[in-house]
């Protein structure tokens, strides 16, 4: 299987801006850049759409879990907090933070956040990420 999305960029870094675009068409000339990703512009950002697919990858993959277990999801909500730092001149992605919200019936919270822990590592994009990875669960059954 195999996604794309396609970036443009015209212009310098401060002054320029970015379209983003997905396969899916979920995403079309969406803009992004410099004032959308260190200053609140209009638009979107490369930390933001990480978050947003970690997010994404870390729900299905913990429903596919339960759903193996045979348990009852009403809902999965999970949060994704991206930490972009600088280091001298460079940057880099040094932390994502999930924050789980689940409504399943029928398992104790331990089992659960120990489940959600170990779905935390195996997600396909936990996996690519060079980033510390925390977690925090809260389980409404």
């Amino acid at each position: 299987m195999i996604r794309t999305a396609t970036a443009v960029w015209t212009g310098t870094l401060k002054e320029g801006k970015g379209y983003i675009s997905t396969q899916s068409e979920v995403l079309s000339n969406t803009q992004y850049g410099f004032n959308t990703r260190f200053e609140d512009g209009p638009g979107t950002n490369p930390e933001e759409l990480i978050g947003a697919a970690h997010a994404a990858c870390f729900s299905m993959a913990l429903a596919a879990q339960l759903t193996e277990m045979k348990l009852v999801i009403t809902q999965i909500q999970t949060n994704a907090q991206v930490t972009l730092e600088q280091s001298g001149k460079d940057f880099t992605i040094t932390k994502v933070h999930l924050d789980l919200q689940a409504k399943v019936a029928d398992i104790a919270a331990d089992e659960f956040e120990k489940i959600a822990n170990k779905v935390k590592e195996a997600c396909p994009v936990s996996k690519v990420l060079n980033a510390q990875i925390s977690l925090t669960v809260n389980l409404e059954n």
